[in-house]
C-alpha cells in the first residue's frame, strides 16, 4: 500500500476514535457554581449558627429548590467564616444531577459536627477567600457568592473594596442579612456586601422567614433573573 494512502487511513482512524470518545470532564460540567458562605463570627451564638445550617438543610429539601439545582445542574459548596482568612469549608464542592442529590446535600449539612466558633465578623476577606474556591473546582459559566450576616464587618479588608474586586472577575454576591440585631442591614448589604449582574440580598428575621427568603434566592438564582436584571433580547441566542 502507498505510503500516502496509509498515512490518510491512519488520520481517518484517528479522527474516528476522537469522535467516539467523551469530551473531557463532561461528567463535571456545571451550569451554576454556587458558595454558600455562612456567619460563624462571635456576633453569632452557638445557636444561629446551627439554625443557618437548619435553615439550609430545610431549603435543600424543598421539592422546588431541589428541581431547581438540579435542572441547572448546580455546584454547591458550603463554608463558614468569622475573622479574617477564616473561611472554613464544611461541605466541598458537589455537583447536583438530580432532585435527590440536593436530600443527600442537606442530610450532609444535618451530619456536620457543630462547634465552629469565630471572633470578629470580616465580610471583605470573606468574598475574597470565598472567590478562590472557584479556581479549586467551582469551574461554571454563572458563579455566585451567597453570604450571610447578622452584622456588619468590623475587621479585615473593606467590603465594598472586596465585593468590587470580586465582581471584576465575573463572580456574582448575594446576600441574605438576618434583622435580628440591626434593621438597616439589608441596606448596609445592598451599597456594601452585593454585585454583579443581577445580584439581589434577601432578608430574615426568624427560622421560617430564614428559610422561605434562602428557598427564594436559591431559586432565583437558578432558573430566573431579578426584575432589574437586564434581560437578553428575543435576538440572542
Amino acid at each position: 500500500m502507498p505510503r500516502a494512502v496509509t498515512a490518510v487511513l491512519f488520520v481517518l482512524l484517528a479522527l474516528t476514535g476522537l469522535a467516539k470518545a467523551d469530551p473531557p470532564g463532561k461528567g463535571e460540567w456545571a451550569g451554576v457554581a454556587l458558595v454558600l458562605a455562612l456567619d460563624g463570627s462571635a456576633s453569632i451564638t452557638t445557636g444561629d449558627l446551627e439554625f443557618q445550617l437548619q435553615g439550609h438543610a430545610a431549603a435543600f429539601r424543598d421539592p422546588a429548590v431541589a428541581d431547581a439545582l438540579s435542572s441547572a445542574r448546580a455546584r454547591v459548596t458550603l463554608a463558614a467564616y468569622s475573622g479574617p482568612n477564616s473561611l472554613k469549608v464544611l461541605i466541598p464542592w458537589t455537583t447536583l444531577n438530580k432532585p435527590e442529590d440536593a436530600g443527600h446535600f442537606a442530610d450532609r449539612i444535618d451530619a456536620l459536627p457543630r462547634g465552629f466558633q469565630g471572633d470578629s465578623t470580616a465580610i471583605g476577606s470573606a468574598l475574597l477567600e470565598a472567590a478562590k474556591l472557584f479556581d479549586r473546582g467551582g469551574k461554571a459559566p454563572r458563579q455566585v457568592i451567597d453570604l450571610v450576616s447578622n452584622g456588619f464587618s468590623n475587621a479585615g479588608i473593606d467590603p465594598a473594596e472586596a465585593r468590587d474586586r470580586v465582581t471584576r472577575r465575573g463572580i456574582i454576591v448575594n446576600g441574605l442579612a438576618i434583622l435580628d440585631e440591626f434593621s438597616w442591614l439589608e441596606e448596609y448589604f445592598e451599597e456594601s456586601v452585593i454585585g454583579g449582574p443581577g445580584s439581589f440580598v434577601k432578608s430574615a428575621m426568624d427560622k421560617d422567614s430564614f428559610v422561605a427568603a434562602l428557598r427564594q434566592k436559591l431559586i432565583l438564582e437558578m432558573v430566573s433573573l431579578p426584575d432589574h436584571m437586564p434581560r437578553p433580547s428575543a435576538a440572542t441566542p
